[in-house]
């Protein structure tokens, strides 16, 4: 169907889960919705360490943008890269030399891992897990490090190669490190013969005295103890000082330790997307440490009402006067509301009060029937939990085909112990 050219023109740049949910809520709006993303998918990110572990594949969680939007016919998508912004003109820059006009504009661009001023160092050696590229990496990493351990007599060497260090104690580390665990512990313990797959390390390494630092202290406790349970050599109030191709140092407690490794992940934190720095320069405000934009109460940003950041990428206190985390559920919220306001005003209703957060709780795995969650003052561990945060993450991907998919796969896996999505696939593996 043509656009109607005289339709109030939205523009979104990113398909994550603000940019998608807030395109969506525009189905029946009077607006001609245009969505930017460099990706042709969306991808359902908190499922990133199956992929890295090899439990699942990358399509299992992914969804093509267009098939997400091919029956509403207000909107179309398009597969670019966004370069600049042109607030005067009401424009978006693109890689490919096109200019896309806007009258609202979303800017949901998301996150990149944060090293906080180590880039160029520390991230070559240990990746973080915001794209399917870096969990195919990972995987690749993880994999072959038993591999090389299988061939190598020295014993040195196999300690080396299988030793994992995980930085950052929070739901993304935590879960990493319980599903390394089991694939070393569980899935490969027969497929090897030189060496015992279970014996591998599993290091999470935490700056703070805490796993899961936002969880109430008896979660914290009982998520600890899971992991302890697992295998997993929790290295609390560790503050990581180098990384190298092949060792860790940590300062803890007033000692330096060096660990002998060649695979780390980096889960320690985030930062927004540097293209947001281009957007907060246009627009007049600045951005904070973590490069996210501060944003009014309506989710617009400064003098400029038309022009809105969502999800990863925004900077907004809650009520409690602490800024929001950059998890789903804020981004989804945030890209349905922002829908709304540009509906209202479209069709000259009453503005909708401050956007504000309505937190359902938190949950985080640690592995097989091992979970924590926190939802509605109630605090559940153990199997209980880990059923939610498996219902919950089936009904938050994207399509129908998906969550049959994963649901599969899980079931097989928890009945097997096997992992299937095994594939050193990344170019030049050793």
């Amino acid at each position: 169907m043509a656009a109607d050219a005289s339709a109030h023109r939205v523009v979104i740049v990113g398909g994550g889960f603000a940019g998608m949910q807030c395109g969506l809520a525009l189905r029946r709006s009077p607006a001609q919705v245009t969505l930017l993303d460099k990706r042709n998918f969306h991808l359902f990110q908190p499922l990133l360490y199956q992929v890295a572990t090899g439990a699942l594949s990358p399509a299992n969680i992914a969804a093509p943008l267009r098939g997400i939007f091919k029956r509403q016919a207000n909107a179309r998508t398009l597969l670019d890269d966004v370069t600049g912004f042109d607030l005067p003109a009401k424009e978006v820059e693109t890689a490919k030399g096109g200019r896309v006009p806007f009258d609202s504009l979303v800017f949901a661009a998301g996150s990149i891992p944060h090293y906080f001023g180590k880039d160029a160092e520390w991230e070559p050696h240990a990746p973080g897990l915001k794209t399917v590229e870096d969990a195919t990496l990972l995987r690749q990493r993880i994999l072959s490090a038993f591999e090389r351990a299988e061939r190598d007599p020295d014993a040195n060497n196999r300690r080396k190669y299988l030793t994992f260090v995980v930085v950052g104690g929070g739901p993304t580390g935590v879960e990493m490190a319980g599903a390394i665990r089991e694939l070393a512990k569980d899935t490969l313990r027969k497929d090897f013969r030189s060496i015992d797959p279970a014996a591998a390390r599993v290091i999470l390494v935490e700056n703070s005295d805490h796993v899961l630092e936002a969880f109430p202290e008896k979660s914290q406790a009982r998520a600890l103890k899971a992991l302890e349970a697992l295998g997993v050599e929790p290295m609390l109030g560790g503050r990581v000082t180098g990384i190298t191709a092949n060792q860790v140092t940590v300062s803890r407690r007033g000692a330096t330790e060096t660990i002998d490794t060649e695979t780390v992940v980096w889960a320690a934190g985030v930062k927004a997307t540097p293209l947001g720095k281009l957007l907060a320069d246009a627009t007049g405000v600045t951005v904070d440490r973590g490069g996210r934009m501060p944003v009014n109460p309506d989710c617009s940003v400064g003098g400029h009402p038309n022009v809105f950041v969502i999800g990863d990428a925004m900077s907004l206190n809650g009520p409690d006067g602490k800024p929001l985390p950059g998890v789903a559920p804020v981004a989804m919220q945030q890209g349905r509301y922002v829908a709304d306001v540009i509906d209202r005003r479209l069709r000259g209703k009453s503005p909708l009060p401050p956007f504000r957060y309505h937190d359902k709780g938190s949950m985080a795995t640690i592995g097989r029937s091992r979970a924590v969650a926190v939802t509605n003052g109630f605090q559940l561990s153990g199997w209980l939990a880990w059923m939610a945060w498996l219902f919950i993450h089936i009904m938050y991907l994207a399509r129908f085909e998906n969550r049959l998919l994963v649901l599969m796969q899980w079931f097989w896996n928890y009945v097997t112990r096997n992992r299937a999505a095994r594939l050193i696939t990344h170019p030049k593996p050793d």
